[in-house]
């Protein structure tokens, strides 16, 4: 009888049934996750990483996430699997535009302020968890418009997430025309290129805007960031919520040194550094200044 039931899903015709996340193998997955990029998955996550990671089981053609945590913990396979496992497993979700008023306080603010003190120079933006590209487009949006009040100001935006599956679709820059919703109308206008199938909604970033963002995978769990200049502002925002209070502090203290004196950092509008060890000072709303 048993020989019969093998055979009949060798053959296809019973259903395969969806692997299972046995509590050891959740445990293993989970240390591991939060070793590699600082992810807290505690058990009420268990449900979501299980379903999360059958894709890539499907995709490797395992019916066992035994097999699955065998493969990737092994040399090759995690030379293999990793960036792919850690795509399944981040969060990306943004907007254009979001939290507005960080960009007006950055261009009535922030931006005066960064001209005064140098006459030339190129400001060095760093959007820190940039999914899938909303936020660092936005900024250079901003910041180009800011360029034609300004004549002799210029910049450049470093936009860097941990997902490759995100940066692939951020330096696509196509988006849903339903994505581009909240960008001001006389923005789309200027900076939006449709489609030639207008049937199919979509649009992208114009040229002259994607040529000054430059995208590079990153880790935040790095102890060196691998990036050789330090930031005049950096964007960072809805990202350390995923973190403990640990990793937040340890976080913060390495984009403290990644700063340049008197450089500012954007928090989420849910996050605050109230209790972390971090010579940082509020000058706005979850807005950070570097003091020294």
């Amino acid at each position: 009888m048993q020989s019969g039931v093998n055979s009949m899903a060798d053959t296809g015709t019973l259903i395969d049934r969806p692997a299972t996340l046995s509590t050891k193998d959740f445990n293993r997955l989970s240390r591991f996750i939060y070793d590699t990029c600082g992810i807290k998955m505690p058990e009420v996550k268990r449900t979501m990483l299980e379903a999360r990671l059958q894709k890539r089981l499907r995709a490797l053609g395992m019916h066992h996430f035994g097999d699955y945590c065998e493969y990737l913990f092994d040399p090759r396979g995690m030379e293999q699997e990793l960036v792919h496992m850690l795509d399944m497993v981040t969060t990306n979700k943004t907007d254009f535009f979001r939290e507005p008023d960080h960009f007006d306080y950055l261009t009535q603010t922030v931006l005066p302020d960064w001209c005064h003190r140098h006459p030339t120079g190129t400001l060095s933006i760093w959007s820190a968890g940039c999914s899938s590209g909303e936020e660092p487009y936005t900024l250079s949006m901003v910041l180009t418009e800011f360029a034609e009040r300004n004549p002799g100001f210029d910049f450049k935006i470093l936009a860097t997430d941990i997902s490759t599956r995100v940066l692939d679709k951020a330096k696509a820059a196509i988006y849903q025309e339903s994505q581009a919703e909240p960008i001001p109308m006389f923005l789309k206008k200027k900076y939006l290129l449709r489609s030639k199938d207008h049937s199919s909604g979509l649009v992208r970033i114009v040229p002259e805007l994607r040529e000054k963002v430059r995208f590079q995978r990153l880790n935040f769990m790095d102890d060196d960031f691998g990036l050789r200049e330090q930031m005049d502002i950096i964007f960072c925002r809805n990202v350390i919520i995923y973190f403990d209070r640990p990793t937040q502090e340890r976080l913060l203290q390495r984009f403290h040194r990644q700063m340049k004196p008197g450089g500012f950092i954007f928090m989420g509008h849910s996050e605050t550094l109230s209790g972390l060890d971090v010579a940082l000072a509020s000058v706005f709303p979850t807005v950070y200044r570097k003091m020294r």
